[in-house]
């Protein structure tokens, strides 16, 4: 058999038209036997008005193409009949073939249809119960939807906002896609962003009122911070008080030594406010509100929310410039307001800023970073230390500086409790520290003047054992252990006090300043201007007083008295100042220097000793009465000597009230020392031009009362200050001795001169000598009956005047 496939060829084409009309022809006929589109053809036959051609053609094509046809079917006949010959021979054996499976149909749906029957029943029952389950299911989501909305309904009422936001993310994790009501689901895509919305914008208003609460509790947190740091350095202080007195008690007997155990509240325990301090100041964690209502909440629900909306670095860059923007505005100092009124508000402002700082950064979890802490506490550091310095510079009152550099002392113990570096502003302290003791130093010289100016010269009387302990114990000046009994009159007028208490006062202000303030060893310092104020201030504004306001004996006698006191006081005032700075006391008692108001001492003394010479001068001018030429000695002395003995024993009674005895000794030295002179000026003087040897026995016998006065105040004196005292008569007793003698020529002799004349001075030995050289025999007549001896004496008289003109 032939394939019905095999290729035609063309048939020639007869030569009865145009080459134009057989190409086209050929074309169309090579183109129908290779299959091609005939497309082109028929628009071109169209295109050209000559569709009847083409059809011509075509039909020209099939008669051509007949003749093959009829050769392949009589090529394929007999496979043809050979086919038909089969399907007859089958056609039987398919009709019994038919027959059979009509009957097993018969019998299969017979048998079949009650099975048909149940399992069409069954897929009902199976299609109902599959849309039975999907309505459960569907009904379950949308009940545990309906109650996860019910309860973020319920979390919003109550402002419990994370766990709304924790429902709305599980509703659309988890819920939103599954629910089969679109309308359900259409609301909740609706209504999720605007519920967050919401949640965001309640948790940003908090955080808003807290921001601005937050400022309010800042500034209590750091009074009351500040505060606790003063407590403690006063208990601090009292406990030093306590050992010191127990150092002094074990100093001054060692078998007597004082312990005392220091007993702390659970208060005090807890009041560090450190990493585990008390909770008076804050919550620690934020959940609930301390003393003053240091609550966290709002800050870290915010920061929580913001977190859970993914919100979080936003959130921390937010809090931090608003942070920064409050603490830029504490630092504003009120020019309506003196900074001494303003300065406790504006410190305890930023020591609560860096306290809930702090807290913030050690339990926020990672709200703020220890870096951005820092840079802030830098900030504002830099600004304390600009304002204090333009502050210290306007002020021009110690007690004002003292204030403010007390506190901010405070702030600086507060602070460094939470690990802040405040050394900037303790040498901000440290660099005022000459400018407030001067400040104090002319504060201080100006209360002393008013303190002295208001002396009324009079020994001070106190009446109560506590004017006692106020104006004698406190100041360490009283002379005995033993209290006196009251009414007491002191030995010292109300100034010495007053003046005890402004330097007391000036002690304290010095160590306070100089004290938490980083520098430990500052007694030097306190002792310098220590010296200072008792040197320059105290010393000048005493001599002031002495040289314009002392115009009597007693007023003079009272503030030589007060000198006195107020040497003791100057002990106490050394001691004082290194008990507070914490030096041992034997420390001081090495560098002791001299005694500080010495000038004002001598000056009173001086001016006490001017005045009693000059009274005692009065007495001497009765010496214009003695007879210088007598034949006989007066038996009794002269007029004058009793009238000074007895003004020196109305003095010493007087003195002896007032005066502590070692000055009553040096006073009353001088005034002898001065009426020794006065004795030997008015024999060597020009209104005695000559004497007799009886007006010198005269002169002894007054030298031997005086020397008497001063045996008897022996009951006074010590026996040793009794012979000082009869030495300050030395020169006229020499003196009437060597013109007495009856070999005055010894004078000349070295060896007798410093034993028994080295008070005297050879000129005035030589002019009184000369003055009892009379050339009348009345000048030695008394040692008429003596021949020999009274020439001898006269020779050697005349031999001492003679040797001492050579010496001239």
């Amino acid at each position: 058999m032939q394939s019905s496939k095999a290729r035609r060829k063309v048939a020639p084409v007869t030569n009865d038209g145009s080459d134009s009309d057989k190409l086209d022809e050929l074309l169309l006929f090579s183109a129908i036997c290779n299959g091609e589109d005939l497309g082109p053809f028929v628009r071109k036959a169209f295109a050209s008005g000559k569709p009847e051609t083409l059809l011509q053609r075509l039909r020209q094509f099939s008669r051509s193409k007949e003749s093959e046809i009829e050769d392949v079917c009589k090529a394929h006949y007999q496979d043809f009949i050979m086919a038909v010959d089969d399907l007859k021979s089958l056609l039987s054996d398919v009709d019994s073939l038919k027959s059979a499976l009509s009957s097993s149909n018969k019998v299969l749906q017979s048998v079949a249809f009650p099975l048909l029957t149940a399992l069409d029943s069954f897929v009902e029952a199976r299609n109902v119960s599959m849309n039975v389950g999907l309505a459960i299911d569907s009904v379950q989501i949308c009940i545990r939807l309906l109650e996860l909305c019910s309860r973020t309904n319920f979390h919003l009422s109550g402002n419990n906002f994370y766990m709304a936001l924790k429902c709305v993310d599980t509703i659309e994790r988890d819920f939103l896609q599954k629910t089969s009501s679109s309308t359900i689901r259409l609301m909740l895509e609706k209504q999720i962003p605007v519920i967050r919305s919401h949640i965001e914008r309640r948790v940003n208003k908090e955080f808003g009122d807290w921001l601005v609460e937050i400022r309010i509790v800042s500034r209590n947190l750091g009074q009351l911070a500040i505060g606790q740091a003063s407590s403690a350095r006063q208990r601090e202080e009292e406990l030093r008080i306590k050992q010191r007195q127990a150092e002094e008690q074990s100093r001054l007997s060692l078998r007597d030594c004082v312990y005392a155990l220091e007993e702390e509240d659970e208060e005090d325990i807890g009041s560090g406010l450190g990493d585990e301090g008390n909770e008076k100041l804050s919550n620690g964690g934020g959940g609930g509100g301390g003393a003053l209502g240091f609550d966290l909440t709002p800050l870290y629900r915010a920061y929580h929310i913001h977190q859970t909306l993914g919100l979080e670095d936003g959130f921390k860059q937010y809090y931090f410039e608003n942070r920064k923007l409050q603490l830029t505005s504490d630092f504003q100092v009120s020019s309506m307001t003196p900074f001494l009124e303003s300065h406790q508000t504006f410190f305890a402002q930023i020591a609560g800023f860096f306290i809930v700082e702090d807290r913030i950064l050690r339990t926020g979890g990672g709200l703020i970073s220890k870096h951005e802490v820092e840079n802030l506490w830098e900030t504002a550091v830099t600004k304390m230390c600009s304002v204090l310095e333009d502050q210290f510079s306007r002020m021009q009152t110690a007690n004002h500086l003292l204030l403010i550099k007390d506190y901010v002392s405070l702030l600086g113990v507060t602070l460094r409790r939470y690990g802040y570096l405040v050394d900037s502003l303790l040498d901000v302290l440290s660099k005022h520290r000459d400018k407030y003791h001067e400040l104090l130093l002319s504060d201080c010289r100006k209360l002393i003047g008013e303190a002295l100016a208001a002396d009324n010269f009079e020994q001070m009387l106190m009446k109560k054992e506590y004017e006692y302990s106020m104006n004698v114990l406190s100041f360490q000046i009283q002379t005995s252990d033993i209290i006196p009994a009251f009414p007491y009159i002191a030995p010292f007028s109300s100034t010495v006090p007053d003046c005890c208490r402004l330097v007391r006062s000036f002690i304290e202000d010095s160590v306070s300043f100089m004290s938490y303030g980083g520098q430990l060893d500052f007694y030097d310092v306190v002792k310098k201007y220590l010296d200072r104020l008792l040197s320059e201030v105290l010393d000048e504004a005493l001599l002031n007083l002495i040289n314009s306001s002392v115009h009597g004996v007693s007023q003079a006698m009272q503030v030589a008295a007060n000198m006195v006191v107020l040497e003791r006081a100057c002990d106490f005032f050394f001691r004082h100042a290194a008990q507070l700075s914490g030096i041992p006391l034997r420390m001081t008692e090495r560098g002791r220097s001299k005694f500080p108001l010495k000038n004002a001492r001598d000056a009173a003394e001086s001016i006490l000793c001017g005045m009693l010479k000059t009274k005692v001068d009065g007495f001497m001018s009765l010496t214009e009465n003695i007879n210088w030429m007598a034949d006989e000695a007066p038996p009794n002395g002269n007029e004058y000597v009793n009238e000074v003995i007895i003004y020196l024993e109305t003095l010493v009674s007087t003195a002896q009230q007032i005066l502590p005895v070692q000055v009553l000794k040096r006073v009353l030295q001088e005034v002898l020392t001065h009426i020794s002179e006065k004795v030997v000026g008015i024999l060597a003087g020009d209104l005695v031009k000559r004497f007799t040897i009886n007006a010198i026995m005269g002169i002894d016998v007054d030298i031997r009362l005086l020397e008497s006065f001063a045996d008897d105040q022996a009951n006074l004196f010590s026996d040793v200050d009794a012979n000082q005292l009869k030495s300050a008569l030395a020169e006229s007793r020499q003196l009437i001795n060597l013109l007495l003698s009856n070999q005055p020529e010894n004078f000349l002799n070295p060896v007798i001169r410093e034993k028994s004349y080295n008070a005297l001075d050879y000129r005035k030995v030589a002019t009184i000598s000369e003055k009892l050289k009379d050339p009348s025999d009345r000048l030695f007549g008394s040692f008429g009956g003596r021949g020999l001896k009274q020439n001898t004496k006269k020779k050697s008289l005349d031999t001492l005047v003679k040797r001492l003109r050579e010496l001239n």
